[in-house]
C-alpha cells in the first residue's frame, strides 16, 4: 500500500507533465524564432546583415543639413520607387557619413555628411530581422499600432517562465519523490 503523500506529488507530477507538454508543443514555434533571430542579430555586423558603415573625409568643414540629407534621399528612393517617408537619420561624425532610414521599407541610404555624395544604398536585413524577433512585423505589415509586438512578447515571455518553473519543477520533485519513499521505507523497517 501506497502511501497517500506520494501518491498526491506523483499525481500532481503526471499533471505538471502534461501541462508542461501541452504549453511546450504551441510555444516551441516562438522559442525557436526567437532563438534564431537572437542569434542572428548578435551577429549583424560579422553576419553582413547591417551594411558597413562606410568611411569617408573625416573633415571639420561644414556640413549639409540634415533637410538637404533628406531630399537627396528622397530623391534616390523616388529612382527606385519606393516610399520616401524617412524615419531618421543616424549621424556619425567620426566617419563622415550619415544614414538615412525610411518607415516603410528598410532600405537604408548612406550619405558624404560633407558633400551630400550618395556612397550606398542597401537593405538594412537587421531591421526586419528585429521585427521578427519582436514581433513588430505584424503591426509594420498589418497595423499601425504595437498591439501585436505587445501581444507576441507577453505571451512568449509569460510561457517561458511557465516552461522554465515547470521544467525545473519536473526535474526537481521526482528527487523529493523518491527521498521521500526512502524515508517511509526506511521508518517500516
Amino acid at each position: 500500500m501506497s502511501d497517500p503523500i506520494i501518491q498526491s506529488k506523483v499525481k500532481a507530477l503526471r499533471w505538471l507533465r502534461r501541462v508542461h507538454r501541452w504549453m511546450g508543443i504551441p510555444l516551441i514555434v516562438f522559442f525557436l524564432v526567437i532563438g534564431i533571430t537572437s542569434i542572428l542579430l548578435a551577429w549583424k555586423k560579422k553576419g553582413e546583415l547591417l551594411p558597413p558603415t562606410l568611411k569617408t573625409k573625416v573633415d571639420q568643414g561644414q556640413w549639409i543639413s540634415p533637410d538637404e540629407m533628406v531630399r537627396i534621399s528622397e530623391l534616390e528612393m523616388e529612382k527606385i520607387g519606393e516610399s520616401i517617408e524617412v524615419d531618421r537619420i543616424d549621424i556619425r561624425p567620426d566617419k563622415g557619413v550619415a544614414k538615412v532610414t525610411f518607415k516603410t521599407h528598410f532600405t537604408e541610404v548612406q550619405l558624404d555628411g560633407l558633400s551630400g555624395e550618395v556612397l550606398s544604398i542597401e537593405t538594412r536585413h537587421s531591421d526586419w530581422i528585429e521585427k521578427v524577433h519582436d514581433g513588430s512585423i505584424i503591426d509594420f505589415y498589418f497595423w499601425e499600432n504595437e498591439n501585436a509586438k505587445l501581444t507576441y512578447s507577453t505571451l512568449t515571455a509569460l510561457g517561458l517562465i511557465l516552461m522554465s518553473l515547470s521544467g525545473f519543477y519536473l526535474w526537481y520533485y521526482p528527487k523529493v519523490v523518491r527521498n521521500l519513499k526512502i524515508k517511509i521505507k526506511n521508518n517500516r523497517l
